[in-house]
């Protein structure tokens, strides 16, 4: 598979960018819920702190992907799509891109004026988006919380989609973006 992308087919760079992101954010979305439910302790400190590493690590992926997306391009959608269809698809990942952005960025936010430091993996201090700020830490949490609202209507009809070009109208929307060699 060519790392850069075809007029037909995403390159290994968009691929492994696009799954490690999906990877990150299923597993922040799973850990964000599950970690607001347990007792104050030092486990739960433990939890917060990896979410908001891996937060940190999806906004980094995120910005490489925006920046390989607009270097690399990306293929044209298959030919029987409708123009509608296309400009679903448009709305739809800039609503993914958006939403990501607003969940990561406004997490730092909260985290910032919440006045906790941010260690990424306890290995870098990342600087605070701003000082202790009651009014700004429930305006962050309300657009973190919104962005996942968001987000998760947002892949449902991403997911939707995909699985409607596979099983529907079998082209080969999804398999260009599979990570494995698949006949188109």
């Amino acid at each position: 598979m060519p790392w850069t992308n075809e007029p037909q087919r995403w390159g290994a760079i968009s691929i492994a960018l696009h799954w490690l992101v999906a990877l990150g954010v299923f597993g922040l979305v799973a850990v964000g819920l599950y970690m607001t439910e347990l007792p104050t302790s030092p486990a739960k400190l433990k939890v917060y702190a990896l979410h908001k590493s891996v937060g940190m690590t999806v906004l980094a992926l995120m910005l490489l992907r925006l920046g390989w997306r607009l270097y690399a391009g990306a293929p044209g959608p298959a030919a029987s799509m409708p123009a509608w269809q296309r400009r679903s698809a448009a709305a739809v990942h800039a609503g993914l891109y958006l939403a990501v952005f607003a969940m990561t960025l406004s997490g730092w936010l909260y985290n910032s004026a919440s006045n906790f430091p941010l260690r990424w993996f306890n290995l870098v201090t990342l600087p605070a988006l701003s000082g202790p700020d009651p009014a700004l830490k429930a305006q962050a949490l309300a657009v973190h919380q919104g962005a996942l609202w968001l987000l998760l209507a947002l892949l449902v009809l991403h997911v939707g989609a995909a699985f409607k070009h596979h099983f529907i109208d079998r082209d080969a929307t999804l398999r260009r973006m599979l990570p494995w060699k698949t006949s188109a």
